[in-house]
């Protein structure tokens, strides 16, 4: 039997979620359901995380990838507010209305328990900081960041999915696979059963952005090329980028590099953190936690460098060109692979004798190997040219030890065609968050459910 609901959610990642939030918050009376892939936060846990294995097991399901809280749940979680970095929501909204719904998503993780501490771009350390970049021909990014931390992060999460569940039917292990038009609205067929609804957000997630995109194709909906980003997760002594660190938490940094004038850009900073794995649809790559108890830190700091690149026709799949890149370090490692910067430079691959040696003990089991049997060239000489430069500003990056984790991919799927109300080329089709190519970070996504959950709560009104 089709169950029959108001408005249909599918994803409970941060755009399924506040998307939520407000929805029940706006009309109590509505009958509203989310459809998650993965499991529901309490159920959620990773071998590695857990500390059960030193490396992927490759579950049916990921766990740090699937889920309620989607990709950001085992997250260091950062919460940016800006509009400078984290998604292209200002392309729909102004400036001033997206960070109006970034504090609003705030308010709502306050009230479940985040800190109040915001560290920012614009402190007088900072401001050093971004004098010192400049010369060197960095640029650093203006923002206010907080660190939830990892543990933190899914206390808040456990806390927001009790208090959901009690307004929003959420079905978990229910992945959908098909969307369909229909008389009433839209059909899902899904993993639990049939389900129809006049209103439906798509809020696939990261690990939902392939087969969403492909959706979307088959339904006749334009999808627009997003950049893809592409690179490594370096890891070094904490003591190197403690006096960036202390004064904002996380620095964005932009360098436009040399040979090819790339831009290559800082990503996920993780003090004092940890480098782990994803595992997107069998693809593994890598990626940083980094924990508020002392007591669960390392000595090491952790951060990606990607390169950005934006295709033109005939190519169409930035996620599949992602994914083939990635495969290849599997291939090799049968995973990640890590090489010390030293290493790399000098042509020579990195093996278990030359990695013990390393004065950088790396915090995560991966293989060995040579990054440059795996990341195009001019990916790579763009990465040594911009360690080379953040050298200048952090002297001790581009130590001999340094690590390099291969590869990180940031998945963004296609973009799709979308009105300042983010609703498809379908009427009352709604596509949000990180996997429909709008946002890529925790406070954007956020902000992106709010704002289409009134768009939906004004409708009915005129209705």
């Amino acid at each position: 039997m089709t169950k029959t609901y108001d408005v249909l959610i599918i994803g409970a990642g941060p755009s399924g979620i506040f998307a939520g939030f407000e929805l029940a918050r706006l009309r109590p009376d509505l009958k509203l359901a989310i459809l998650e892939e993965g499991e529901a936060i309490s159920r959620r846990t990773c071998p590695i995380v857990a500390g059960k294995v030193d490396h992927c097991v490759h579950c049916p399901i990921c766990h740090i990838m699937h889920g309620f809280g989607g990709a950001g749940a085992f997250s260091d979680g950062k919460f940016n507010f800006t509009t400078e970095y984290g998604g292209w929501l200002n392309d729909y909204l102004s400036e001033q209305e997206v960070l109006d719904l970034i504090d609003e998503v705030d308010a709502i993780n306050r009230a479940y328990g985040a800190t109040d501490e915001i560290f920012s771009s614009k402190s007088e350390a900072a401001e050093r900081i971004r004098l010192a970049a400049l010369s060197h021909d960095i640029h650093l990014l203006d923002g206010r960041c907080k660190h939830l931390g990892t543990e933190n992060n899914l206390e808040i999460l456990g806390k927001q999915m009790a208090a959901l569940e009690r307004e929003v039917e959420i079905y978990t292990r229910c992945k959908v696979y098909s969307i369909q038009d229909c008389a009433g609205g839209y059909h899902l067929e899904t993993q639990c059963g049939d389900f129809e609804a006049p209103y439906l957000i798509a809020a696939p997630g990261r690990a939902g952005a392939e087969w969403f995109a492909k959706e979307c194709e088959r339904l006749g909906l334009k999808l627009l090329n997003n950049q893809v980003d592409l690179g490594v997760r370096v890891e070094l002594p904490a003591l190197t980028f403690k006096h960036i660190t202390d004064a904002m938490y996380e620095a964005k940094l932009k360098y436009r590099t040399k040979p090819y004038n790339d831009q290559v850009r800082t990503f996920c900073m993780n003090p004092y953190g940890h480098v782990v794995t994803e595992n997107t649809d069998g693809v593994i790559t890598v990626n940083g936690h980094s924990y508020s108890d002392p007591e669960l830190q390392s000595e090491n700091t952790n951060f990606a460098l990607l390169v950005s690149n934006s295709f033109t026709q005939p190519f169409s799949e930035p996620y599949r060109y992602g994914k083939h890149i990635a495969s290849l370090s599997n291939m090799l490692g049968g995973g990640i692979i890590v090489q010390r910067f030293g290493d790399l430079v000098a042509g020579r691959r990195t093996n278990e004798h030359r990695l013990k040696q390393s004065f950088t003990v790396p915090t995560l089991n991966a293989t060995p190997g040579d990054l440059s049997l795996v990341l195009p060239k001019r990916h790579l000489d763009n990465i040594i040219d911009t360690i080379n430069a953040l050298d200048k500003l952090a002297p001790g990056t581009a130590n001999y030890d340094t690590l390099l984790y291969g590869v990180e991919v940031k998945f963004y799927s296609s973009r799709l065609e979308l009105s300042s109300e983010l609703e498809t080329g379908m009427r009352n089709f709604f596509a949000i968050g990180d996997g429909a190519g709008i946002t890529r970070g925790l406070s954007q996504a956020g902000a992106s459910g709010i704002h289409v959950a009134r768009v939906i709560d004004s409708r009915m009104q005129k209705a």
